[in-house]
């Protein structure tokens, strides 16, 4: 289907954002009003006290509504400016950004680093067709840039030239062909890439529509075509949620008050009067706390939609605020699987990542999948890791998710390990394969952790006391920052020497291996290719899991 509307364009020239971009973030300052007056009034009308004589007291309403008024203003006035001192563009090898009201700088996120390409769509926003894009560089905290705010089809066309150039293509520019054969074009994985990127090479050539939300635009630059590999189907996130430990607590903290007001005759009420009299602030702020936990997993797994692209991996959701990740090949540092206890009579896994740029403190936006089904969970390694250098990969994941001790080959804990890990100490294992290490962990709430070998920035054999004199150690694998901290504890102490040196030698033959930065140029995917499949069509998992 093609529009007659306008066609979007990435600038080469420096451009400012749009032009509502100071309305669309100036309406955090309405928040901070209100929550500076609730923090100073909120505590005397709780407690009925009617002292004092100042506007607020007089003329209450009129008096927020003046200060938020007044604090907008000088907030938009001050975003007005800062947007005059704003521009941006793109170049064959980086995004340009240069800001600063006072002192003008000029910042550069390099392509041939680039980690991730989010296009963001807070609700206002997204209300008025307008999107945030977040370009993700490797190079440590603050590399990466942020554009406040495009209309959804300037977005739209910047990611798509963004993730054009990044894969080593140049306008007008075919990919070379493969030196060898499908194994030298980096094997499965690469293959079924090279079917979606048939025609990517001639992006160029032609604008097309792409269907953003609502509306369909049309960019100059085409997008990769898609296959969707798994949707989250809302009833199994609320399930999965309510199945939680927060949840659990909601629903076990006034049965035990109860409990212990009947049986232990402890005044549980007057208790947490007392402490609502005493810290109302501690109150809320715990019950905010609790309520975020509900909303952030509902609003980030609503819509969860992963698809496989010539770009990389492509990850859809978020219910206020939506956004589109692309992450490309080979860029996922780490992946872990997780278990809940009360998701294993389901044996659902929820799936995070370490991506560069990302950072720590971004775990609901470095969610590979919120809650997979072991089928689903399989596929989502694969998405990210094509190639576990395995004969038979997903009978060896299926012994890591589920194994104890030696099986499928792990390397386990020693049994006196017991005596400083009770419980899990026959459920910690860890295991190299050629391509990447895979630790586990676990008795009643499961863990899976697994580490190209590529991507292993460094190592470390940790020893306590207590690990000492039992000849015990850990070995630490460092991670660049994100919620995947892989650790294979309790390993006896020969175990861990040689499992560090074996491990760096793997790394350094891993970044030996490894494609260029710029992958499609690597693997070399072919212009001539056939047209690639439809969107509806997904890749399957291969079988022969043990454990299914």
């Amino acid at each position: 289907m093609t529009s007659d509307g306008p066609v979007y364009r990435a600038p080469r020239e420096w451009t400012r954002l749009h032009a509502v971009s100071p309305l669309l973030g100036g309406w955090a300052v309405l928040g901070i009003v209100l929550a500076y007056v609730i923090h100073q009034r909120l505590p005397d009308w709780v407690a009925g006290d009617e002292g004092g004589w100042d506007f607020f007291d007089q003329f209450p309403l009129l008096g927020l509504i003046i200060a938020a008024a007044l604090g907008f203003a000088a907030t938009l006035a001050i975003s007005v400016w800062q947007w005059r001192r704003t521009e941006f563009r793109i170049g064959d090898d980086a995004v340009y950004l240069r800001h600063g009201i006072v002192t003008q700088q000029q910042r550069q996120a390099r392509l041939d680093r680039l980690q991730a390409v989010d296009v963001v769509q807070p609700l206002l926003a997204r209300l008025f067709g307008f999107a945030a894009l977040s370009v993700q560089v490797a190079g440590g905290e603050g590399s990466s840039v942020e554009l406040k705010f495009l209309r959804l089809g300037d977005a739209e066309a910047l990611r798509n030239e963004i993730l054009y150039l990044a894969a080593g293509l140049r306008s007008g520019e075919a990919p070379p062909a493969p030196a060898g054969g499908e194994d030298d074009a980096g094997g499965a994985g690469a293959s079924s890439l090279r079917d979606l990127a048939a025609d990517r090479a001639r992006a160029f050539e032609r604008p097309e529509d792409v269907l953003t939300g609502r509306e369909r635009v049309r960019t100059a630059v085409a997008a990769a075509e898609e296959r969707e590999v798994y949707r989250v189907p809302f009833g199994r996130l609320v399930l999965s949620t309510l199945f939680s430990g927060p949840a659990v607590f909601v629903v076990l903290a006034p049965l035990t008050g109860i409990l212990a007001t009947v049986f232990l005759k402890i005044d549980v009420l007057g208790g947490v009067l007392a402490a609502i009299g005493t810290s109302l602030f501690a109150i809320i702020g715990a019950l905010g706390a609790l309520l975020g936990f509900f909303w952030t997993r509902i609003n980030g797994g609503f819509g969860f939609t992963a698809a496989l692209s010539a770009d990389g991996l492509r990850l859809r959701h978020g219910l206020m605020e939506t956004r589109r990740q692309t992450v490309p090949p080979g860029r996922v540092q780490a992946i872990r699987l997780h278990q809940p206890l009360l998701w294993r009579g389901q044996d659902w896994w929820r799936i995070t990542l370490n991506v560069a740029g990302y950072g720590a403190t971004d775990e609901a936006v470095s969610v590979l999948h919120p809650v997979a089904t072991r089928e689903e969970a399989l596929t989502a390694v694969w998405l990210v890791l094509p190639d576990l250098g395995e004969p038979d990969p997903y009978g060896t994941l299926g012994y890591a998710l589920h194994g104890t001790g030696a099986e499928g080959g792990f390397l386990a804990s020693p049994e006196r390990a017991r005596r400083l890990d009770p419980f899990q100490w026959r459920f910690r294992g860890v295991r190299a394969t050629e391509r990447a290490l895979l630790i586990r962990r676990g008795r009643w709430s499961r863990e899976l952790m697994i580490v190209p070998h590529e991507r292993t920035q460094s190592l470390g054999l940790t020893q306590g006391p207590l690990r000492r004199s039992l000849r015990l150690a850990n070995v630490e694998v460092h991670s660049t920052a994100g919620p995947v901290t892989p650790v294979a504890a309790h390993l006896d102490l020969d175990d861990a020497i040689a499992l560090l040196d074996a491990q760096a030698a793997r790394a350094g033959e891993g970044r030996r291996r490894q494609t260029p930065e710029q992958w499609m140029t690597a693997v070399g995917l072919a212009p001539a290719a056939p047209a690639g499949p439809s969107a509806s069509s997904a890749p399957s998992a291969p079988e022969g899991d043990p454990h299914g």
